[in-house]
């Protein structure tokens, strides 16, 4: 009887964080000098406390050092999570498939997107993507905005065709006027103003897909990914 095939092995904490530091340390070669200027920061701010509280004690001025030295360890580790984020979106700017990754990883339990665009151009590489949440549905269209102009319209006219009274923001993903940069487009949706209720939400996703077709010749960037290797607080 054949064995059945070992579950595939998650990679730890550590490996994580060793993982999450490599990649953001490309993008940032002073990452580890200002760990570790964070890090002396909140040991000193903890000796500093430890010698004003009176009686001062060896006892109590170590005690408050540690617990400098453990707010300085999540201190760093919250630095290196926010450059990593940065770094991300600089590495993913302008390629193919970027909007899809950062819809599917960044909205948060609010919102739901699928992996693939809904509309897309096989020559030019210019795509739609869609995501739906409590705030409506939301058209990415990604690529030259003149090319974009028939599938973002196919795209609203649909959405707008099953989920009537739904509204359907647009948005661009670019540098120009009246577009959203990568780094900011998750912050940008998230800002919309409830619109519907999550039975709505519910409603309004299975009828898009009912009509949408699936599309797979456009792949969405793989790699690190900041959001999923964020550390956890210790216990």
């Amino acid at each position: 009887m054949a064995k059945a095939p070992a579950p595939e092995k998650r990679p730890g904490f550590f490996s994580q964080i060793s993982s999450l530091f490599r990649f953001t340390r490309e993008e940032y070669p002073w990452l580890p000098w200002a760990q570790i200027a964070v890090l002396l920061f909140g040991i000193g701010i903890g000796l500093v406390i430890g010698y004003l509280i009176q009686p001062v004690t060896w006892w109590g001025v170590t005690l408050w050092g540690i617990t400098g030295l453990m707010l300085g360890i999540l201190a760093a580790l919250f630095l290196m999570t926010r450059l990593s984020t940065k770094a991300m979106y600089k590495k993913i700017d302008g390629m193919p498939g970027a909007t899809g990754h950062v819809l599917t990883t960044s909205l948060g339990r609010h919102w739901q997107a699928p992996d693939m665009p809904v509309g897309v151009n096989p020559k030019t590489q210019d795509a739609v993507f869609r995501a739906v949440g409590r705030g409506g549905i939301v058209i990415v269209g990604e690529g030259a905005r003149g090319r974009l102009t028939r599938l973002i319209n196919d795209e609203k006219t649909k959405a707008q065709r099953v989920a009537q009274g739904v509204p359907v923001n647009v948005f661009y993903v670019g540098h120009g006027d009246d577009e959203v940069e990568i780094a900011q487009l998750s912050k940008t949706i998230k800002k919309l103003p409830k619109a519907i209720n999550k039975p709505t939400m519910a409603a309004v996703i299975k009828r898009l897909e009912s009509v949408s077709q699936s599309l797979s010749s456009l792949p969405i960037p793989k790699g690190i990914d900041p959001l999923k290797a964020r550390a956890q607080r210790p216990r």
